[in-house]
């Protein structure tokens, strides 16, 4: 049985969480991360760790799949810790985190490994993940050490 791609629409915090989760333990090289300021978008390619797949059985290989990130309404971008000289820098994604500011525009923080952050700043949550061709086999699970 084929997997099906993943298609996922946020367009409010909830939905912006369940994105999140999906996203846990991606890997994006710094080049693939695109600012397109005229259109009031940011693009990332990823590859993500398949974890859907992974909790339907223990018998079940782990995986990765190439997958594009969209934000759009961006108002500002802001980064810390990435060097954008890099572009074959890897980084790690941990989670988004989200809030309304006092001015109605939403602050999204995409948090990765080190200390690396990349806020968005967007006049309304509209955000795109949508996997793309086929998942290939990952030799090694991410492992999470518990608090």
């Amino acid at each position: 049985m084929k997997a099906q791609n993943l298609k996922l629409i946020a367009k409010n915090d909830e939905d912006l969480k369940v994105i999140s989760a999906h996203l846990q333990d991606s890997i994006v090289k710094t080049s693939d991360i695109a600012n397109l300021k005229k259109n009031r978008i940011l693009l990332m390619q990823i590859n993500r760790f398949m974890w859907e797949d992974v909790e339907k059985g223990v018998f079940r290989k782990n995986k990765r799949i190439r997958t594009v990130l969209k934000f759009e309404n961006l108002i500002k971008v802001v980064s810390k810790n990435i060097n954008q000289k890099k572009g074959d820098r890897f980084l790690d994604f941990l989670a988004i985190e989200t809030r309304k500011m006092p001015d109605k525009n939403y602050e999204m923080n995409l948090i990765f490994a080190g200390d690396v952050i990349i806020k968005l700043v967007v006049e309304a949550i509209e955000v795109t993940l949508d996997d793309q061709g086929s998942p290939w086999e990952s030799k090694t699970k991410p492992k999470h050490e518990s608090l």
